[in-house]
């Protein structure tokens, strides 16, 4: 008999496996992740160099925020060529290269697909606006201004004021949900629907292994262009965009349509993980609509934890309730950090041991049900980088600044080396700061110590590995009072208990009889019949 190292990896591959039920996805954003030519931006070859890096996480797969072609007003999210590399961060080769490399080391690449919205650079969107009477003249969503000149609608965009912008060539508004620069492509016109699926065919020939949909829910607008409905009573209004039910300009019944197009497409490949990104208040009724049944997406997250002051028992209890595994229910996704969101220590830790509180996020989200995306630098237990507003780069940051913490202060670079110029990240100055307090959490310095939190993170990813209920077990919450929070994860002898406390005073609580302990986290003496502060545990059945 002959002995194939590589079987297990080809098994792993195999079009037929469902490899992301329960996947550990680790979340790079290029930009500020490894820069290879030391011009202070990360780019494709700094993440490539990085990967036996990741590979040694243990993680699945890697979703890689956009590196497409963009002049970069909101980095790379405002796409102007989707079927080619920005400079910023190489080439197509280079693309080639990593996804070449990944897969040798068994890690799946997913990559961001952007089909609400383009840049205003985009050829479809120069051509669009040139008159109205152009091949991709309805390609962008263009309606004539009201009898007084102002916007169609009263529609409010994320970032700013209005969602309309008056084009003099066309002596027309074009919608924007985002930034001026970011105008909406019409989902709804079967050419654009046909464009889109022909960029999806472009990224899948070249061997990506998923795609996340980014703000799927702005991908239509409600074709009678009626007006949102304000926000009655109190509500935490820091934008214009606050002050509205965003009920026409987003969130339209036809999107699940569109999206069934898209798993076809995709069906056609095999093993191809399809995840939306969902937000907004309508978030849960859409996340279970798009991923319903078997020609939808697969999964789906939400901003539940990403947006929420505080982690409580009673949030992860209303979260895995929303998600009970029926016949045709889609399969959840969560993430507690990425670069759109504030970093989870910073967010959470509320003034209580950083350390000690990153470590016990590590656990909670790796025992969660569903699939989880990990967001780089959290396996450090890296705080919000502090970004002064001089520095500041992000658009929405410099819009709503000093109201909230902004997205720049998730984006800082990744620190590799401590005492190192940039934490070892580029030579040349780097796009954002370095947070001075990251030397002290880089890489190298965790490595070196084996009770690190990058150590830590290694060991409760492996968990996924070793115990298939964490993997696609039920969830069931057994209890989730003010700081308590205890759930068991699969059923019978081969179930899992999970006991968390989220609380910071100690909580009396002991092991029930017929458990032992698989892993715990700030717990030095589990048999003293309480959880201190911070402290949580897994436990199988004797």
């Amino acid at each position: 008999m002959t002995l194939d190292p590589l079987a297990d990896l080809r098994r792993a591959f195999s079009p037929a496996t469902e490899w992301w039920r329960g996947a550990v996805i680790y979340h790079v954003y290029p930009l500020s992740f490894a820069d290879s030519d030391n011009n202070g931006f990360g780019d494709l070859a700094g993440v490539t160099g990085k990967l036996d890096y990741i590979a040694s996480l243990g993680v699945d797969a890697i979703w890689l925020s956009p590196f497409y072609r963009s002049p970069m007003r909101d980095f790379g999210y405002d796409i102007s060529d989707y079927r080619d590399v920005d400079p910023t961060f190489g080439t197509l080769r280079d693309f080639d290269a990593l996804v070449a490399r990944a897969h040798e080391l068994g890690l799946r690449i997913i990559v961001d697909q952007v089909y609400s919205h383009t840049s205003t650079e985009h050829a479809w969107f120069r051509e669009s606006r040139a008159d109205r009477t152009n091949p991709k003249a309805d390609w962008y969503v263009w309606a004539d201004a009201r009898p007084d000149g102002s916007p169609p609608t009263n529609w409010q965009s994320v970032f700013k004021a209005s969602a309309w912008t008056w084009d003099a060539r066309r002596r027309q508004y074009y919608l924007h949900n985002f930034q001026s620069d970011q105008p909406d492509l019409n989902v709804r016109h079967p050419d654009v629907q046909d464009a889109l699926l022909d960029v999806a065919r472009f990224w899948l020939d070249r061997g990506v292994d998923g795609f996340r949909l980014d703000a799927i829910n702005f991908a239509m607008h409600d074709p009678e262009l009626r007006d949102n409905p304000p926000v009655i009573g109190e509500a935490k209004r820091l934008r214009p965009f606050d002050f509205q039910h965003h009920f026409y300009n987003q969130s339209q019944p036809d999107i699940p349509k569109f999206l069934t197009r898209v798993r076809r497409l995709t069906e056609e490949r095999g093993a191809i993980f399809l995840v939306a990104e969902v937000g907004g208040e309508q978030a849960d009724a859409e996340m279970k609509l798009y991923t319903h049944g078997e020609d939808h997406l697969h999964s789906a997250y939400g901003f539940h934890y990403l947006y929420a002051d505080t982690l409580t028992p009673s949030l992860v209890r209303e979260c895995s309730e929303r998600w009970r595994g029926g016949s045709e229910e889609g399969w959840p996704s969560w993430a507690f950090s990425n670069h759109d969101a504030p970093r989870v220590v910073s967010r959470w830790s509320h003034a209580r041991d950083r350390v000690a509180f990153a470590r016990q996020a590590l656990l909670l989200l790796i025992t969660m049900r569903g699939s989880v995306f990990l967001y780089q630098g959290e396996e450090l237990g890296l705080p919000q980088g502090d970004v002064p507003q001089e520095a500041l780069q992000d658009p929405e940051a410099i819009a709503n600044w000093p109201h909230t913490l902004g997205r720049d202060g998730a984006r800082t670079p990744m620190p590799w080396r401590s005492g190192d110029l940039n934490a070892g990240f580029s030579q040349a100055r780097p796009w954002l700061p370095v947070d001075p307090a990251h030397h002290a959490l880089a890489v190298d310095r965790q490595e070196a110590d084996e009770g690190s939190t990058l150590h830590f993170a290694r060991r409760t990813v492996e968990l996924r590995r070793r115990f298939s209920e964490l993997r696609t077990g039920s969830m069931t919450v057994l209890e989730a009072s003010e700081a308590l929070l205890v759930f068991v994860r699969g059923e019978g002898e081969d179930a899992l208990l999970c006991a968390f406390n989220l609380g910071d005073r100690p909580i009396p609580w002991s092991l029930p009889e017929g458990w032992s302990l698989v892993e715990t986290v700030n717990l030095p003496d589990p048999g003293r019949g309480e959880l201190p502060a911070l402290a949580g545990l897994m436990a199988r059945r004797l």
